[in-house]
């Protein structure tokens, strides 16, 4: 049975303060809402520039509470106002000393469903994110939305197949994965990853980059954001590799069971066999 969400992701440059980062957000969101969108997502820590490419304790500035400091807040008016669910990437501090990189989850009536925490942090040139971020320590949350089962894998944890297959485990329908990666460093896995664990998952993946160079570095961010079906196809054009671009596509949530009848993965996993994977 087809059941179709229009769904959204905004790439966009970083402008030089947060104020205009969250300014151009609510934009998207109103552009994308007036185009009958029902859900939109943002990329990894979107309000704020990816000041990983160094390593300085001025920051640590950058981070937040949430769901309580202001740029969720601010986007729970906005999900309320159009009616929309909102995937809010952003810095997190819990307590002093502990510091996440988060996704919260607004529902369409501005209600906070919860936060995903990024499980696997890299350390390498230009992505130096040991520095400023702890490991995520929420699992891998389903979020029941107004448009169905909605989860989200950040950046790095792309490259770590376990995650997407909890969040599969889990329900998911539809995952975001707010992201920013540079030309230089894994470019041509792009659109090999996502695509892959969308098949592998039997569900959408929303992948979101930034697009530009920042001033704290050289990386080249290189947009190509896009929407990929649970048969790991294009949900329409990518978008572009040196412009801000919101996306808007429509997803037939029906087409899950079609794949999963078909390829019937989860009928063939043997989880009594994995035991070895998770020893350390």
């Amino acid at each position: 049975m087809s059941r179709v969400v229009r769904a959204a992701l905004f790439q966009a440059a970083w402008t030089g303060d947060s104020e205009t980062m969250i300014a151009a957000a609510e934009r998207a969101a109103r552009d994308a809402a007036a185009q009958g969108a029902q859900i939109i997502g943002f990329q990894e820590v979107f309000n704020a520039p990816y000041f990983c490419q160094v390593q300085e304790p001025e920051h640590y500035r950058w981070a937040e509470p949430v769901p309580d400091g202001p740029t969720v807040r601010r986007m729970r008016e906005i999900a309320r106002e159009l009616g929309m669910v909102i995937v809010v990437p952003v810095y997190e501090v819990e307590q002093a000393g502990f510091y996440y990189n988060t996704a919260a989850v607004i529902d369409a009536d501005g209600s906070y469903l919860g936060k995903y925490r990024k499980h696997h942090i890299p350390q390498v040139k230009g992505f130096w994110e040991k520095y400023y971020f702890k490991p995520g320590n929420l699992g891998w949350p389903v979020f029941e939305t107004a448009v169905g089962k909605v989860g989200v894998y950040i950046c790095y944890d792309r490259h770590f197949p376990e995650g997407w297959r909890a969040l599969g485990l889990g329900g998911a329908e539809i995952v975001y994965n707010p992201s920013a990666t540079s030309r230089s460093l894994s470019a041509y896995l792009w659109q090999l990853e996502q695509p892959a664990a969308a098949v592998a998952n039997e569900y959408y993946v929303a992948a979101i980059n930034r697009v530009g160079v920042e001033e704290y570095g050289d990386n080249d961010f290189y947009g190509t954001s896009y929407f990929v079906d649970p048969r790991g196809q294009f949900v329409g054009e990518i978008a572009s590799d040196k412009d801000e671009e919101l996306v808007v596509r429509d997803l037939d949530l029906g087409l899950i069971d079609q794949v999963r009848q078909q390829w019937a993965f989860y009928r063939d996993r043997r989880p009594d066999a994995y035991g070895p994977l998770t020893q350390a």
